[in-house]
């Protein structure tokens, strides 16, 4: 991976846990997450019409990789309004890379060198530190009255599923805009199919009271589709100069820019445990990364 290719997965890790935090300041995540489809819908038709169509090979990748993406902003909403954003986030990226890595040795031949295997195991480590800490709620794991909380097994199980369809995701589009002849071609017409889906659940569910309920939030909205075309456009790029894995795992170092932003913007309780943990990840990741 050359310096220019690192320096733009790493922007990409900012622009992503930034546009995440925009969407989770939203309570009504459903409006959250039209607003940023939809204008990221617009922003992708009107890239689209001045560059040429993706190679016919890019096709199938992109409807698969539209209807995933619908599937993982689903489950994003729905990680969103069970647990804190600073837990939430981190399980939910910490998981991809991780499978990303056995999916790309068995799908595209990129075997995993020893030192990649040792960062799976490390982020495997830091994953489920963070998972784990904070996981029944309140300081010290504690609820109202001081009694034991219940266990956020739900918040845990959407973002882990999350995690597994950013992996699917992944795969499919490193694939795809290999195949497309255009990264910015792939990144246009990626956005403007899978930017309608939910958009148009919204409208259907919502009906005449969407543009009401969108309005106050509209330059936010705009300002998160922005960051998601620039954050998953330069990973796209990436992934046309370097392995899937190693792109992949460098992305994920977002994961502390994401607890960072929970714990300075949302209040949100990080403590040492889950920051060793988090560190934990990002070192594993770092080990991927060299390998690759």
């Amino acid at each position: 991976m050359t310096v220019t290719v690192v320096a733009a997965v790493l922007v990409a890790a900012m622009a992503h846990a930034s546009w995440n935090a925009l969407a989770h300041a939203i309570k009504d995540q459903l409006v959250a997450f039209t607003l940023i489809a939809g204008c990221a819908a617009a922003l992708g038709a009107v890239t689209a019409c001045f560059v040429p169509l993706p190679h016919a090979a890019a096709w199938p990748y992109l409807v698969a990789s539209a209807l995933l993406h619908l599937g993982y902003q689903l489950l994003l909403m729905r990680s969103f309004s069970l647990g804190d954003f600073g837990q939430m986030y981190p399980i939910a990226r910490g998981t991809a890379p991780l499978v990303v890595t056995v999916l790309a040795a068995v799908l595209v031949d990129e075997t995993p060198a020893p030192w990649q295997l040792a960062g799976v195991a490390l982020a495997s480590a830091g994953l489920v530190g963070v998972a784990l800490w904070g996981f029944r709620g309140g300081a010290g794991g504690r609820g109202e009255g001081g009694t034991r909380a219940r266990p956020q097994w739900p918040a845990l199980l959407a973002a882990l599923t999350t995690g597994l369809s950013i992996a699917a995701y992944t795969v499919v589009d490193g694939i795809g805009v290999r195949a497309s002849g255009s990264p910015v071609a792939y990144i246009a017409w990626l956005m403007l199919l899978q930017g309608v889906l939910i958009p148009a659940y919204a409208c259907h569910r919502l009906r005449g009271s969407l543009l009401t309920r969108l309005r106050p939030h509209a330059v936010r909205g705009f300002v998160g589709a922005v960051l998601s075309l620039l954050a998953y456009g330069l990973v796209l790029w990436a992934q046309t100069r370097a392995p899937m894995a190693p792109v992949a795992a460098l992305r994920e170092s977002s994961i502390i820019v994401g607890a960072a932003i929970g714990a300075l913007f949302f209040k949100e309780r990080f403590g040492g445990p889950r920051l060793v943990a988090a560190g934990l990840m990002v070192v594993g990741i770092g080990l991927m990364l060299r390998a690759g």
